[in-house]
């Protein structure tokens, strides 16, 4: 069940409804499980939303920033483009994001609502970091004084609904999040979220397309190493979580392109015999030197496999939005009105 938080609503807060926490308690279940079940398997594995603790997500922020990481100012470049088509009518309503992080992109939809239309729109921004939330929210509020937010602590990829559909919503999911997930994955969670869309409501998401290896690969292999920091970041999360004994110097960054996937994987490589206790859970784990941990998967998509997936969902590609080069694609998505639930 979900804490209800108790939100100031004075000075610069005025229209914050409150938070709903249905994670409270849960997370350090989650962690705990994951970890036992991913540093058991065969091929070592994190689940990459492990990734956004408070450090991680100023990492990743850090990352966006980056001259080798195309994906956000590209996605930016096109939301900036068509935010005023999607936002100009769009009133009485919820914005829902999926993770949301920092707010830049969502700022930009509701600069492009106008102040009018702002007043009538709720903001839902959804993230398993309670403080994502927070900060998003109080920055949002500070810059839109108007604006009302409810914040929802909780994992999108499984508690979908417990987002409140009692008024028209667009769904956003941005950043290629999605490309986080494998085939089925991905397809299972637009299957939930067109279980809770209606056939007014839509989904904006955005898909990293397929380019060139080297272009990919340099994204996530930055000359910085800001994302190899952000990499051994989970490291230091389990440590802080599981009151574990990762030592990050003990692994070296490692990113590629998997082309029979379509895939950036990333990994954390160990560059020397490691054994680590996870004191939270009696769980000790040796990895000989080379031995990897697979943290994160970054699908990359082409126009076939992006209508695919919305057609094995239940939806349709209303919109399509990109580049000059086409490198990044935005998506509007609407319910199919010719496949029922029971088609799927």
């Amino acid at each position: 069940m979900h804490r209800a938080m108790t939100v100031d609503s004075t000075k610069s807060r005025p229209r914050l409804l409150g938070m709903l926490n249905y994670l409270d308690g849960k997370y350090q279940h989650d962690i705990a499980r994951d970890a036992r079940q991913g540093l058991a398997a065969s091929q070592k594995y994190i689940p990459c939303k492990y990734f956004y603790d408070a450090r991680g997500s100023k990492l990743f922020e850090d990352i966006c920033r980056l001259p080798e990481y195309y994906v956000t100012r590209t996605e930016l470049s096109i939301l900036k483009e068509i935010a005023p088509g999607i936002m100009g009518t769009f009133t009485h309503k919820d914005l829902v994001e999926l993770g949301s992080g920092a707010n830049q992109k969502i700022r930009i939809l509701l600069d492009a609502a106008g102040e009018s239309n702002r007043a009538t729109i709720r903001y839902i921004p959804v993230d398993i970091s309670e403080s994502a939330v927070i900060e998003a929210s109080e920055d949002l509020l500070e810059r839109y004084p108007g604006l009302r937010i409810l914040g929802v602590v909780a994992d999108f990829t499984y508690q979908l609904d417990v987002v409140p559909t009692e008024r028209p919503l667009m769904f956003c999911f941005l950043g290629s999040t999605i490309g986080n997930m494998s085939e089925d994955e991905s397809i299972s969670f637009l299957h939930s979220v067109s279980e809770n869309m209606k056939p007014a409501d839509r989904l904006l998401v955005g898909f990293d397309m397929v380019k060139s290896r080297r272009t990919m690969e340099a994204a996530y292999n930055d000359s910085r190493g800001v994302t190899a920091e952000f990499n051994k970041n989970v490291l230091e999360v389990l440590n802080n979580e599981l009151n574990a004994n990762f030592d990050p110097s003990h692994f070296d960054h490692l990113a590629f392109f998997n082309e029979a996937n379509s895939r950036i994987e990333v990994h954390l490589r160990a560059n020397r015999d490691v054994s680590v206790r996870l004191e939270s859970i009696d769980m000790e784990v040796e990895f000989k030197q080379g031995e990897t941990i697979h943290t994160e998967n970054s699908r990359k998509f082409t126009s076939k496999s992006i209508e695919d997936m919305a057609n094995h969902a239940g939806l349709y590609l209303q919109n399509w939005y990109t580049d000059p080069n086409g490198w990044f694609s935005l998506v509007v998505m609407g319910l199919n009105p010719l496949i029922t639930p029971q088609m799927l």
